[in-house]
């Protein structure tokens, strides 16, 4: 079993989010409860969070990293209200904007919202949209980050525009047909690396087959279509977003395919290893999070897969052609080939998993 991969945590974007409580601007609930969207564990926070405070978090490695620091790890209710919500909003920008408005629908009345962004990572931006949507903001830049809060009056809300923000959450369908929502890997067209790999699924592949890292079922879909010798299909995903396009992009392509395969989507950190073995796997493994290339990641992502395949088993990966994925995948594999190299892209089956 892989030994799992967590990211540095922002602690940056941690840091300046509690500087308005550290300077007296803002005050902790007296009561001590507090809901923290997008969560991250961090020095920062663990110095300050209470007992009474919920993160939320949908990305597993992140969500498990909050649990193992102690922290209360979960959704809060439909209707429960915060007098203090937190955020770190993505740098996408209609997935900013949905945050905004689902912490607002979490704010109790007299509340404060208070939201730190990196300046690279459109903070002038996510400090704009919140204006418009509840009025008026204070702000304060410190450690290359701006943090800005609002403590909005009803009245102040703009309850038209954060219904037609909360909805850009909503799993949409694409301007291809594909089912996906902002924010996700690649989330409004198909990646290139994913489609020159499906090109390359040999017809034979059959079996129990995986698809690690699945994003919103794009490889999934095309194994459906292209691999007849299927018997079984599981997706896993550490993005709890993805898990609902990803069901009904497979539904969609099981119909077109005339199939009634079981079709399994776990919401799963591949880096900790899977809990079954497998015929074949592929996958477009991650490198990076963020802005920082982790090659590591795509590795661990490797090191899964060979623990879980059959002894006759294979796998099927594509990767960008610079990262250094062959000597580890000699060391676990007897036969290991390159199956294309096109636009900067390559595609590499390993066969023989070695004991």
């Amino acid at each position: 079993m892989s030994a799992g991969f967590a990211a540095d945590a922002p602690e940056a974007a941690l840091s300046a989010l509690f500087v308005p409580f550290d300077a007296g601007l803002l005050q902790l609930p007296p009561d001590g409860r507090a809901l923290f969207l997008r969560a991250r564990s961090g020095v920062r926070l663990r110095e300050v969070a209470q007992p009474g405070w919920l993160c939320e978090q949908s990305f597993l490695p992140f969500a498990d990293e909050l649990a193992r620091c102690g922290l209360r790890v979960g959704e809060p209710a439909d209707g429960e209200t915060f007098p203090l919500v937190l955020l770190l909003p993505p740098r996408q920008r209609d997935e900013a904007r949905a945050l905004f408005a689902r912490a607002l629908d979490h704010l109790a009345p007299g509340g404060t919202l208070v939201a730190s962004m990196a300046k690279a990572e459109g903070a002038k931006s996510g400090e704009a949209d919140l204006a418009r949507l509840a009025g008026a903001v204070g702000n304060l830049s410190k450690h290359h980050c701006r943090v800005f809060w609002t403590t909005p009056a009803p009245e102040t809300i703009d309850r038209a525009l954060q219904d037609e923000w909360r909805a850009l959450d909503a799993p949409c369908e694409t301007a291809d047909g594909w089912w996906s929502r902002p924010g996700l890997f690649a989330w409004d067209r198909v990646d290139r690396a994913s489609a020159l790999l499906a090109e390359h699924f040999p017809a034979d592949l059959g079996g129990r087959v995986a698809d690690l890292g699945a994003g919103y079922g794009y490889l999934a879909t095309q194994l459906i279509a292209r691999c007849p010798a299927i018997t079984a299909l599981d997706l896993y995903e550490a993005e709890a977003r993805a898990l609902e396009p990803a069901r009904r992009n497979v539904a969609n392509a099981l119909q077109a395919a005339g199939r009634a395969i079981p079709v399994n989507v776990h919401w799963h950190d591949v880096t900790r290893g899977l809990p079954q073995r497998h015929d074949a796997i592929v996958s477009n493994p991650p490198f990076h999070l963020g802005r920082a290339d982790l090659p590591e990641l795509g590795r661990a992502f490797i090191a899964s897969a060979a623990d879980a395949l059959s002894p006759s088993g294979r796998l099927l990966i594509v990767a960008n052609r610079h990262l250094p994925y062959e000597a580890l995948l000699a060391a676990r594999f007897a036969d290991v080939r390159q199956l294309a190299l096109q636009d900067g892209f390559k595609v590499i089956e390993a066969r023989g998993v070695r004991a």
